[in-house]
């Protein structure tokens, strides 16, 4: 089909498609424990009439007993023509420390030809990509060149934790040739890409306890043991000298990247000294993690860190002995490591190096699985095609190094189609951050590919 007029639709309208986003990232719909419900709520309702709004059908609420809301629309009318199912999440992260914010986070503002609010890029901004794709095919030539179906999840953020319920009743609904998922980034502003690995997590809460309650430093300091130094020298056990996991038997089971993804990593030429500015690490400190390059460390191996650790607080800081130390210890799991036995190396080297005796207590870890995908399925070529075009640039395949819960069960809960991860942040973003922000000129650039994508992959798959 002829792309130009939806093209020049999707131009005309872009001060139209960034309000439209604002309308949404305007609803603060935290997922997490603690937010109100009702926000989220609120969220799926303004998706749901956006993606009517925009010319979907059998748009509708999709809900499961205690469970944050689904929405799904369709359009189904391209007869013989491939289905794809393109995917987005409506629920955000806490806004984190508010007075750090430039802007109030759940005020859209625009500087410096970024939209700054918390859901900006993640994840709204893929909701109104493929809704601004699909209103300028059908309100140019009233129909798409292939069939689509939209699902845009409620509990992404919080580990799509009922996914396996949400499957298993609405497996059939969501039958589909191909997934576009547009929850992840590109390597760097104006370069679009296409991510073809992800990495998984392990995440385990660890308490360390000496006594009954807190005890006068002054008075009882000498023998009795320090729960917190306890606990320090048992994390810093986590890692060597040069920074990398130091449990052995985790990297007998890492893959190495094979050769296509070791020349697509090396084509990026990215020197530390991108990755220093991207993440704005402080002068002098040093790169950890070994001899291999930041891509690959970032991308294909393990790393542990310590998201959170406490005993007292700043407010309540006394000369005392704490009872108890607690911290959340994070590891990146990469193909091919197994979650369940991550979690049992990381529990006994724990327990390994605790010291005097002190008693070790784990919580319930969470865990979601690494996935690797092979670009040489045609439709992979098809997205190289629109997003070179889209952007008028070279596309590239990269890893990435968070993790999306969302993406194996549902490729292989539909049979192992391809799945397209393509993504509307980059390095400057800060999702998950404070000042969260999407870069304006690479929202309409997806939007202009996504609209080529329709038509490449109707040629590819049907």
């Amino acid at each position: 089909m002829d792309t130009k007029t939806p093209l020049r639709y999707a131009e005309a309208r872009r001060a139209r498609f960034v309000s439209d986003l604002s309308a949404l990232v305007r609803i603060p719909s935290c997922s997490f424990p603690g937010h109100p419900v009702s926000e989220v709520e609120r969220s799926a309702k303004a998706v749901a009439s956006y993606l009517a709004g925009v010319g979907l059908k059998n748009v509708r609420v999709l809900r499961l007993p205690g469970v944050h809301p689904y929405v799904y629309g369709e359009w189904l009318e391209a007869k013989g023509a491939p289905t794809l199912l393109l995917y987005a999440h409506h629920d955000v992260q806490p806004v984190g420390r508010e007075k750090l914010w430039k802007s109030p986070p759940y005020v859209p503002t625009v500087r410096g030809g970024r939209l700054y609010g918390r859901g900006t890029a993640d994840d709204k901004a893929g909701i109104v990509v493929h809704g601004a794709a699909i209103e300028a095919w059908l309100k140019t030539t009233g129909r798409l060149p292939l069939n689509v179906k939209v699902l845009i999840e409620g509990e992404e953020e919080i580990g799509s934790e009922n996914l396996p319920r949400f499957l298993k009743k609405f497996r059939k609904l969501l039958s589909a040739d191909a997934m576009v998922l547009t929850d992840t980034g590109n390597h760097d502003t104006g370069l679009p890409s296409v991510t073809t690995s992800l990495r998984g997590i392990v995440v385990q809460d660890v308490t360390v306890r000496t006594a009954d309650h807190p005890l006068h430093s002054g008075m009882w300091g000498g023998p009795l043991p320090d729960p917190v130094m306890a606990l320090t020298k048992m994390l810093a056990a986590l890692t060597d000298a040069e920074g990398r996991l130091a449990i052995p038997a985790l990297w007998k089971d890492v893959r190495k990247p094979n050769a296509v993804e070791a020349e697509s990593y090396a084509s990026l030429r990215y020197k530390e000294s991108e990755f220093r500015e991207q993440t704005q690490v402080l002068g002098g400190v040093s790169l950890v993690g070994g001899k291999s390059s930041p891509l690959v460390k970032m991308w294909r191996e393990p790393a542990v860190s310590v998201n959170a650790i406490a005993a007292s607080s700043r407010q309540s800081a006394a000369n005392i002995i704490n009872e108890s130390a607690w911290a959340r210890v994070g590891i990146r799991i990469v193909p091919d490591m197994d979650p369940k036995k991550t979690v049992r190396l990381l529990q006994a080297h724990l327990k390994q190096h605790a010291p005097w005796g002190v008693k070790v207590e784990f919580a319930k870890p969470q865990a979601a699985n690494w996935w690797i995908t092979n670009p040489e399925h045609p439709a992979f070529g098809a997205a190289k095609r629109a997003l070179t075009k889209g952007f008028g640039r070279e596309a590239v395949y990269v890893g990435c190094g968070g993790s999306i819960g969302f993406v194996e069960p549902f490729s292989q809960a539909l049979g192992g189609v391809p799945a397209l991860l393509i993504g509307v942040e980059d390095p400057y973003t800060n999702p998950h951050s404070e000042n969260e922000s999407l870069h304006l000129g690479d929202f309409q650039k997806s939007v202009r590919s996504s609209v080529l994508l329709y038509d490449e992959l109707a040629k590819t798959l049907g």
